[in-house]
């Protein structure tokens, strides 16, 4: 009887490991943020391959000291294995001038795993290549930023700070999924912050809103006067003369797009006055035009021994999860275009 439950319960994962006669597809491989480019040795060590390496190997922004976007590997067409073929963010590369008569780039999901995204760079030329890949350097950075931000989001969907979605819909009526480490809450008028509250690596998310008062509420002075407002009053520190601020001089802003909207982002250092604290923040500042606000969301760091790139992306892709009012979720969108993916014939023959 023993062996029969066993072989039963064999029969049973050998066909949910399958379907329509076929292994079912795996999971993606690989840690968030590694690209896998598939080329020659050859071609990696020269121009083309330079070229592209440093698109790739570029510092994160907004960070107090340098730190890589990416892990990077190469790995030539020959050696590609069905290990490899797994790997999570792969760019395959195609220099043929009997075939392309110019250089472009497409991506592709799924295609041997699940959450796999590979991208295409198709050349007729090495010079070509060389530059198009220059000119397109950020929307590459920003493709493969996203597309891990978009995975974050699906996690997030799964599992997420109960404490911070109970308080963004009490206070804000909005929605707002965080990392579940966050469990401990400060609340104020029109703001809460919620923290994992942890001696390393601290991570910290904030959310605000004021009233919008038109196109020129969207401009940096004024959002990052309306930050230090905030911050001045609701994140003390331990001294009547201590409170959290912007660094002005090493923050950024620029427009973005989230759930097809128009948003701001603002990137830099935070510091708290007359102290010895400080870290990188990002937040995004968007209207509600349903209730005439501007609704900010931010994530931001403390963590003086730690490298800070994995905790500040896991916040950045946070902010995304926001819902507004009557808003849906939407996959955050990039500049490259989607092609068709190859049928299962195809990528055999």
């Amino acid at each position: 009887m023993k062996r029969i439950g066993l072989l039963l319960v064999l029969a049973m994962l050998v066909l949910t490991g399958c379907e329509n006669g076929h292994l079912a597809t795996p999971r993606a491989s690989g840690r968030p943020y590694e690209v896998l480019v598939v080329m020659d040795k050859q071609m990696w060590e020269a121009p083309v391959g330079r070229a592209l390496f440093q698109v790739l190997d570029t510092d994160i922004p907004g960070l107090p000291q340098p730190e890589r976007s990416f892990h990077i590997s190469q790995v030539a067409p020959k050696d590609m294995n069905r290990t490899l073929s797994i790997f999570r963010n792969i760019i395959e590369v195609d220099i043929n001038p009997s075939i392309y008569t110019k250089t472009s780039m497409k991506f592709v999901r799924n295609v041997y795993a699940n959450e796999q995204i590979i991208l295409h760079i198709r050349s007729n030329s090495n010079e070509s290549f060389i530059e198009f890949v220059s000119e397109h350097r950020q929307d590459i950075i920003d493709f493969f930023t996203k597309m891990e931000m978009n995975r974050l989001c699906v996690d997030l969907n799964k599992k997420y700070s109960k404490l911070t979605y109970d308080l963004a819909k009490e206070i804000f009526g909005c929605e707002l999924k965080a990392p579940e480490e966050l469990k401990n809450y400060k609340k104020g008028k029109d703001f809460f912050w919620t923290s994992n509250n942890t001696a390393s690596g601290m991570v910290n998310m904030m959310m605000y809103a004021y009233p919008y008062e038109g196109p020129e509420t969207f401009n940096k002075k004024y959002l990052l006067h309306k930050r230090d407002s905030v911050l001045c009053v609701n994140m003390p520190g331990s001294e009547p003369d201590m409170y959290m601020q912007t660094d002005t001089a090493f923050t950024d802003v620029k427009p973005i797009v989230v759930h097809h909207k128009y948003a701001m982002e603002a990137r830099g250092l935070w510091y708290m006055r007359h102290d010895g604290m400080g870290g990188p923040f990002v937040s995004h500042s968007r209207v509600d035009t349903e209730n005439n606000r501007v609704v900010v969301v931010e994530g931001f760091v403390f963590a003086p021994e730690k490298m800070k790139r994995g905790l500040m992306r896991r916040m950045e892709g946070s902010l995304y999860m926001l819902l507004l009012p009557e808003e849906q979720q939407s996959e955050i969108d990039t500049a490259l275009e989607e092609e068709p993916k190859e049928d299962e014939s195809s990528q055999k023959s």
